[in-house]
């Protein structure tokens, strides 16, 4: 009986995890602009944070400043890439369409 259980209990266990339902629900489509307006956003967030740990008291100097500028970095690439696309937009290029994931 003991078995019994423990086989009905393994299997339905693996039915739930691998299980895949006929139609996959896929996120919105999105333009690079749009993703990357929303990177932005959370590299800001990101930047936010870590003054506030900082000024907390969870970080050393050291680290601050090297994480500071690495977000930095990342953002003012990120705002290059943005201005680019927007460039390309006003000048009537279509915009790429890319499939859109939960970051």
């Amino acid at each position: 009986m003991v078995i019994f259980v423990c086989l009905a209990v393994t299997l339905a266990t693996l039915i739930y995890v691998f299980y895949l339902p006929g139609t996959l629900q896929l996120g919105a489509e999105k333009t690079q602009l749009e993703y990357l307006r929303e990177r932005k956003e959370v590299i800001y967030e990101n930047l936010r944070d870590l003054n506030f740990e900082f000024k907390s008291g969870k970080f050393p100097e050291a680290d601050y400043q090297s994480m500071k500028n690495s977000l930095e970095e990342e953002a003012a690439g990120l705002l290059s890439q943005i201005s680019n696309l927007e460039k390309t937009a006003r000048s009537g290029a279509p915009s790429r369409r890319i499939r859109g994931t939960t970051v």
